[in-house]
This record gives structure tokens, C-alpha cells and sequence, in this order.
């Protein structure tokens, strides 16, 4: 029973370990047959073993050399048999090393993290999302799902590459979602904007069944599929469509001496947007007041929310009343 056992677990093992297993076992018997062939020469099992490893290797120290006809026949047979198995274990240590790399280069391999970034989706947005989580965040963890690029290089992207379909379950269990931290979806421009929403919403569906807690930020190209993209689950909605409009709008109309874009830019990469409900001491005081309350703690108050209506920089004197939203910046 144990035997069986045994070779159940043997057989279950990495083939680099299981040659291992062999190359000791293998490299012991014949150190254990030339202590017993010439004691006098071997005095412990383990100058026997120690001689079987170097002479198997090929190394050949010739600190400890067989004398007597028998145990140089013991020696030949450990040249014919455990040269060739150190060498086919090197061999094949190697080439699994190469598979390995190209398994992870293809996306063959599940990822094994925990608190890590996935990002379903590759185009020039999440190429350029990675650089800056890289840079902000050098420890964080990123992977990739992606069912139309082949093969993505580590060196070149820090990211863990999924080649598959994030709408199915077993795609994501590869990304380990179940310990992920957040998942970022980005619409497909390849397809129409409908099919592109389409997918966004049934990778969303699929996430949120596998994790029912994960923050899943969601880019939507058409206004009526926001409602659905919420109702499958996604946390945050990315209007791009709508953001990009506006910023066409700004490009026209704004000042030559301005750069709307970059400033936008430099606001999302450098600063982030907080939401503060408006502290007591504020209520019922002007927008000054609360300019100066949140400059003191480092923040800088960009406008409020009331009523789901955005107010943003009101006057000096505007009021601000009791449930007020403070819409602020703040350092990464």
C-alpha cells in the first residue's frame, strides 16, 4: 500500500524533480556498491557517494579511484548509466526552463498572486496604462487577459500575459481573480461600439461572479449601455466617448495660450480625484472657507456635488449647506 503510495506521488511530481529523485537514488546505490566493493578505498557510504557524483558528472576530482578490477566495473557501469542521466536531467532542466518562458511569453501559464491589477483588453490605452502603474506603483502586479494578441514579452511589458476569453470562468481562474484587487476592462475599437459594449458587459457579468467584491472599473462607448454594464456589476463606469466629446469642445473654444489636453493629462497622472462629504465645521460657510479648510490639509477643492448636479468652482461666496459633496485633489 505505501509503495502504491508512493509511486502515485512519484509520478505526480515535475519531471525535473522526479529526475532529481532518480539521480539521487541512482548516484546512492553505486556509492553504497563501492563502499561495499572496496571498503578499504571507500571507508563511509558517503566518500562512496561523494565519488559516484563527481565521477558521474564527469568531473573526476580523483580524490577517491576505484582499484580492484570489480570496482572499476562498478565504475564503468556508473559512467555508462549516470554520466548519461546527469547529462538528459541538465538537458532537460534546461529545455523545461525554455518551455517555461514561452508558455509565460504566449500566456499558457496561470498566475499565482494575490492583491494584483487585471486588465482585460489590450490596446494603446492599456500599453500606456501599464507604463504608468510600473512607474507610480513598481511592486504592484499586473495581468493581462487578451484573446487576439499571441504572445507578449515580460521584458518588454511587466505584466503576466492570459492568452484567452475573459467572459469565460476558467480564463479568469487562470488570473487567479479570486485574490485580485481591482479589474479594468477596456472597450474593444476594433468592433463597433455595440459589440464592443457587448463584450465589456458580459466580461463584467463574468468577473462579478467570480469575485462578488472586486472593484470593476468598466469603459462603456455607448451611453444607453451604461445601465447595463451597472446592473451586471461593474463598479465604475469610463464614459470615453463623453470625455473625449468634452475635450474636443475644450480644443475648440479654449484659449491659444492653454493646453487643455496635457493639463488634463498631468491632473490624471499626477493628482487624483477624491470625494469629501462636507466637514461639519464648513456648513452653512462659502466656498472660500472650505478652499482655505482643505488648501490647510493639503488638498485642493475643485467644486462640489449637490443633488447629483455638479458645481464646479462656484463663486467665492457660494453657500455650502449640509450633505454637500466636496469634489478635491490630492498627490497620488
Amino acid at each position: 500500500m505505501y509503495i502504491r503510495l508512493l509511486k502515485h506521488i512519484y509520478f505526480r511530481l515535475p519531471t525535473a524533480v522526479k529526475l532529481l529523485i532518480t539521480i539521487f537514488l541512482l548516484m546512492s546505490f553505486f556509492g553504497l556498491l563501492i563502499h561495499l566493493t572496496e571498503p578499504a578505498q571507500f571507508p563511509s557510504i558517503f566518500d562512496g557517494i561523494w565519488w559516484a557524483f563527481v565521477t558521474g558528472a564527469t568531473v573526476g576530482y580523483g580524490d577517491y579511484v576505484p582499484l580492484t578490477p570489480t570496482g572499476r566495473i562498478v565504475g564503468i557501469l556508473l559512467i555508462l548509466s549516470g554520466g548519461g542521466l546527469l547529462a538528459f536531467y541538465i538537458t532537460s532542466l534546461s529545455a523545461a526552463t525554455v518551455k517555461r518562458e514561452q508558455d509565460l511569453e504566449y500566456g499558457r501559464l496561470p498566475f499565482r498572486g494575490s492583491n494584483h491589477y487585471i486588465f482585460i483588453g489590450w490596446n494603446e490605452r492599456t500599453r500606456q496604462l501599464i507604463d504608468i502603474v510600473a512607474q507610480k506603483y513598481p511592486s504592484m502586479r499586473m495581468v493581462l487577459i487578451d484573446r487576439t494578441l499571441r504572445h507578449i514579452s515580460f521584458t518588454d511589458f511587466p505584466v503576466h500575459f492570459i492568452h484567452g476569453d475573459a467572459t469565460e470562468d476558467s480564463v479568469l481562474a487562470k488570473a487567479n481573480i479570486a485574490y485580485a484587487a481591482r479589474v479594468l476592462i477596456s472597450a474593444d475599437i476594433a468592433k463597433n461600439e455595440r459589440q464592443a459594449d457587448n463584450y465589456t458587459i458580459l466580461a463584467t457579468i463574468a468577473a462579478r461572479g467570480n469575485n462578488k467584491d472586486i472593484p470593476i472599473i468598466a469603459e462603456i462607448l455607448s451611453r444607453i449601455q451604461i445601465e447595463n454594464a451597472l446592473r451586471a456589476g461593474a463598479s465604475t463606469i469610463i464614459r470615453s466617448n463623453d470625455f473625449m466629446s468634452g475635450l474636443f469642445f475644450h480644443e475648440l473654444s479654449h484659449s491659444k495660450s492653454a493646453t487643455p489636453f496635457e493639463d488634463v493629462i498631468q491632473i490624471l497622472v499626477q493628482q487624483q480625484f477624491s470625494h469629501i462629504t462636507l466637514p461639519v465645521e464648513c456648513e452653512n460657510k462659502t466656498y472660500q472657507t472650505a478652499l482655505n479648510h482643505l488648501l490647510a490639509k493639503g488638498r485642493l477643492l475643485i467644486g462640489i456635488i449637490r443633488e447629483n448636479e455638479h458645481y464646479i468652482h462656484p463663486k467665492a461666496n457660494f453657500l455650502l449647506l449640509k450633505g454637500d459633496i466636496l469634489i478635491s485633489l490630492t498627490k497620488w
